[in-house]
């Protein structure tokens, strides 16, 4: 048995930090950021009117989380990578709390406050909604 040096990180590196890990996300999270934006071009919003985009983003990327979080920790077989590119990766990419946010608070701060309201909140419901109906549905069409 081959003693390691307690110097050697590498060894120690949880496999979530290890440069395959890192590299598969960052693939993933191009492919993710590309596809957002493809989306917020062919639905742009006016100043003042309803965020479809980031909307349609964040509800259809709930749906896809839920559909493959079963798909990947309930059904075999199990990768290192398969997870982290497409859920952190192209899923955290393709979703965007921060254009919510801000989305959001711009509708607020422009008077648009019922708007707003619809939009936080219809958001968040949806997406719980969707996060659940893609479980269901995985564990349906998943043999």
């Amino acid at each position: 048995m081959a003693i390691r040096p307690e110097n050697d990180l590498i060894s120690h590196r949880p496999a979530r930090s290890r440069p395959g890990v890192i590299a598969v996300i960052a693939l993933g999270g191009m492919i993710g950021a590309t596809a957002r934006f493809e989306l917020a071009k062919a639905l742009p919003a006016d100043v003042g009117h309803f965020p479809w985009a980031t909307f349609w983003t964040n509800i259809s990327g709930s749906f896809l989380l839920g559909f493959l979080m079963i798909l990947l920790l309930e059904r075999p077989p199990r990768t290192r990578y398969l997870r982290p590119f497409l859920t952190t990766g192209v899923l955290g990419a393709y979703t965007t709390m921060s254009t919510y946010a801000v989305e959001t608070a711009l509708l607020l701060k422009d008077g648009h406050a019922t708007i707003a309201g619809v939009y936080a909140l219809g958001t968040i419901a949806a997406g719980v909604v969707l996060v659940y109906a893609g479980m269901a549905f995985a564990r349906r069409v998943s043999p």
